[in-house]
């Protein structure tokens, strides 16, 4: 985690509003500035608007399994497959 560009070491940081906060959520990395501190914990949607998210938003396709771009293979087509094997192991 970074706070205004420089790693933080320790779990315990002081931040303000102004702040620029960067740290990987899962596979992405988010930015996000505080706006504001909370005066108390409360729902989703109020944090929310404590915060600027600048992480920039990627356009990407949800990536499904497919068969040849056809979805799941029919039964005709597994037989087909099947009968390229050239032994029972394979």
């Amino acid at each position: 985690m970074r706070v205004n560009s420089q790693k933080v070491h320790k779990p315990a940081v002081t931040v303000g509003p102004g702040d620029v906060l960067t740290f990987a959520q899962g596979r992405e990395v988010r930015v996000v500035r505080v706006v504001a501190i909370g005066e108390r914990r409360g729902p989703a949607p109020e944090a929310q608007q404590l915060y600027d998210d600048l992480t920039p938003v990627k356009e990407t396709v949800p990536q499904n399994p497919s068969y040849e771009g056809k979805g799941r293979p029919s039964g005709k087509d597994r037989r087909a497959l099947g009968s390229l094997r050239r032994s029972p192991l394979e």
